[in-house]
């Protein structure tokens, strides 16, 4: 059986291609498997996984854990707000103590970009990263770029445009890197002030006006304005940002073709999104979340065949 080339999934920018085309051939097996009136497998009965999220959470953390029970996996959840941590334990200490009761691999959410990597050198585990900060989120990168496979056939050669607060966003630094790794054009769209001032350096180009983007792309992936990353105002209200940035039927009707609408969630319904645009045929987010499952299975079943006991 073909091998990840590495031992953790800290984010996509440490992925070879090879290791992407192979979580996905993997999903769709277990894709498969999850669509079929007996949804688990024995695979991973003798592995230990501990969920450990720094942050709120209630779309990946499902996720991972309805993916992990798929596997057969025992299953540990940890919630930091009744923890030792509020007690002033490290994180090494925190995962640690945990590992000491024999766990195998730690999924886990935090809110220090580098936290999941950090870990990884301090402790002897398998890491999964849910997220750090606003740096990456590795499974939601690749669930949506399994989903553009699985809508289209093949990610090389879409044009995907990516609206909304980049700034803040690790769903968006990980589709970059994602995308461009399997040879899709991307480009960016928000308000300048939501823009990061690397964007340049990753050969994405900023294209301030929605209309001639959506009029460019074939998938436009639409994420949330962050208000809970946000220390100062980016722009001067939300109903503004709705107005400019927004994307409802008819500013899809006046496109020259149909696109493909994607969102990672929670959606701000009215916000970045309208309903009937959400809830409508050209929208592919609930295929997003049910292959969010697959993916996450294939990456923890890929990562435990790597750990030495």
């Amino acid at each position: 059986m073909s091998k990840l080339s590495v031992n953790h999934l800290l984010g996509i920018k440490g992925l070879k291609t090879k290791d992407i085309d192979l979580i996905f051939k993997t999903a769709d097996n277990f894709k498969r498997i999850i669509n079929q009136p007996i949804k688990k497998v024995p695979t991973l009965r003798d592995i230990t996984i501990a969920n450990l999220f720094f942050e709120n959470s209630t779309r990946t953390r499902l996720s991972f854990e309805l993916a992990e029970k798929r596997l057969s996996a025992d299953v540990v959840n940890f919630s930091s707000s009744s923890s030792s941590v509020k007690k002033g334990e490290t994180l090494v200490d925190t995962v640690n103590n945990i590992l000491a009761m024999k766990v195998d691999m730690v999924v886990m959410r935090h809110p220090n970009p580098g936290a999941a990597e950090f870990l990884s050198r301090n402790v002897n585990a398998s890491i999964v990263n849910a997220g750090d900060g606003a740096h990456e989120h590795p499974t939601q990168a690749l669930l949506d770029c399994y989903s553009i496979r699985e809508k289209y056939g093949d990610v090389k050669g879409k044009k995907v445009v990516i609206v909304g607060d980049i700034l803040h966003s690790r769903v968006a630094l990980s589709n970059i890197h994602c995308l461009q790794k399997l040879g899709a054009e991307v480009r960016v769209c928000g308000p300048s002030t939501l823009i990061p001032k690397y964007i340049d350096s990753l050969s994405v180009k900023h294209v301030s006006n929605l209309k001639e983007a959506l009029n460019w792309c074939d998938v436009a992936n639409v994420l949330r304005i962050q208000l809970e990353r946000q220390d100062v105002k980016y722009f001067p209200s939300l109903r503004e940002y709705s107005m400019v940035y927004g994307i409802n039927k008819e500013v899809l009707d006046s496109l020259d073709k149909e696109i493909t609408i994607m969102h990672p969630g929670p959606i701000n319904r009215g916000v970045e999104l309208s309903s009937d645009v959400a809830d409508s045929e050209c929208a592919i987010i609930l295929d997003q979340v049910e292959n969010g499952v697959a993916i996450r299975m294939a990456v923890m079943y890929l990562l435990a065949g790597k750990i030495k006991r």
